[in-house]
C-alpha cells in the first residue's frame, strides 16, 4: 500500500488511549479523525469532563467528533472522511450495519479478552471473577452482533494472582495498541487473514452496576477475594458495618471457619467467614474516611468478633 491508511478512530475511556496514540505514531496511517461521547458531567460538582480520548486527541490537533448516538447523528459526517479503516476501542456504542459499510476495507475493534470467551462490556473484569490465570487481547473485524466478528489477531498475557481490574486494564491497554499496530501491518501488506470465532464457546459478560460491588459472604472465600479484584477501582467491593458501608480494596484467602460474613477476629487482623473459608481483610476505606490498611481500622474498634457483616 503506497499511501497512508485513512483511519477514523472510536473511542472514549483511559483504555483507548494507548491504541490510538500508537496509531497517531504509524507512519504508514493518518488518523483522520476521533469519534467520541460527548463531555460528561463527573464527580460532585457535576464539571463537565471531556472523554480520556477527546483530550488526548485535541491535544494533539487531531480532528474531534462527539455524538450521544453515532448512528443517528454521524453517517454523513463518517461519509464524508472516506477512510479506509475504522477502529473501535471501548467507544461504548452499537455501529449500525450502515456505518460498518463506510470505511473501504472494514471495521476492526480491539477487545479486551480471548475471544470468544467474555464478549460483551466488562471482559476485563469478567475473566478475574472467573479466577482466570489467562486472558488477553483480540483483534477482529466488527459486526453488527455483539463481538461476534472473525479474528484477525490474539496475544495473551498471564494474570497475577493479586492483580486488580485495574492494574489488568493498564496493561490490555498497552497490549492492544501493541496489536493494533500488527494489525494495522497486516492489512497494509494485504496479508490480513481472519479466523471464525466458534459460537459454541461464546460466553457473555454484562456492564458492570454500582451494587454488583456488595459482597455475599455465603460465597468461597476464593470468590470473595476475586470480586474484590474485579470490582477494584469500581465500583469496589462493599460490605456494611453496623449500617455504615465499609469499601474492601484488598483481600486474601485463609482457612476460618465460621457463618458467613461473621467477624472471626478483630484484634490486629479483620478475618470474615465465607461459605467456604475465610477472607483476611488488607485495605479498606470506612464510610467517610479515607483509604487505610485494615490494621489502621482495626486500632478504631469498629468491628466486634462474632457480628455479622453485610446488613445496612
Amino acid at each position: 500500500m503506497e499511501s497512508k491508511l485513512k483511519i477514523v478512530f472510536f473511542g472514549t475511556p483511559d483504555f483507548a488511549v494507548p491504541p490510538l496514540a500508537a496509531l497517531l505514531q504509524d507512519e504508514r496511517v493518518h488518523v483522520a479523525a476521533v469519534v467520541t461521547s460527548p463531555d460528561k458531567k463527573v464527580g460532585r460538582k457535576q464539571i463537565l469532563t471531556p472523554s480520556a480520548v477527546k483530550a488526548f486527541a485535541l491535544d494533539r490537533g487531531v480532528k474531534v467528533l462527539e455524538y450521544n448516538s453515532v448512528r443517528k447523528e454521524g453517517v454523513n459526517d463518517l461519509k464524508s472522511l472516506s477512510a479506509d479503516l475504522f477502529v473501535t476501542c471501548a467507544f461504548g456504542q452499537i455501529l449500525s450495519e450502515e456505518i460498518l459499510a463506510l470505511p473501504r476495507f472494514y471495521t476492526l475493534n480491539i477487545h479486551g479478552s480471548l475471544l470468544p470467551k467474555y464478549r460483551g462490556a466488562a471482559p476485563v473484569q469478567a475473566a478475574i471473577l472467573a479466577g482466570e490465570t489467562q486472558t488477553g487481547v483480540t483483534i477482529m473485524k466488527t459486526v453488527y452482533e455483539m463481538d461476534a466478528g472473525d479474528m484477525l489477531l490474539k496475544k495473551n498475557v498471564d494474570i497475577g494472582e493479586e492483580e486488580t481490574a485495574g492494574e489488568l486494564f493498564d496493561r490490555l491497554s498497552l497490549l492492544g495498541a501493541e496489536c493494533i499496530t500488527d494489525a494495522v501491518g497486516l492489512v497494509c501488506a494485504d496479508q490480513a487473514v481472519f479466523t471464525p470465532q466458534n459460537p459454541a464457546e461464546a460466553t457473555y459478560v454484562k456492564k458492570i452496576e454500582k451494587n454488583d460491588g456488595l459482597l455475599d459472604f455465603t460465597l468461597a472465600a476464593e470468590e470473595i477475594k476475586n470480586r474484590v479484584r474485579a470490582y477494584e477501582p469500581w465500583p469496589c467491593a462493599y460490605t456494611f458495618v453496623n449500617g455504615e458501608q465499609l469499601k474492601i480494596h484488598k483481600a486474601i484467602v485463609s482457612d476460618g471457619k465460621g457463618r458467613a460474613g461473621e467477624v472471626l477476629q478483630a484484634g490486629k487482623i479483620a478475618e470474615i467467614a465465607c461459605g467456604k473459608g475465610s477472607v483476611l481483610l488488607q485495605e479498606v476505606t470506612p464510610q467517610g474516611s479515607r483509604r487505610m490498611s485494615a490494621a489502621d481500622y482495626l486500632r478504631g474498634n469498629k468491628l466486634r468478633v462474632g457480628e455479622i457483616l453485610g446488613s445496612c
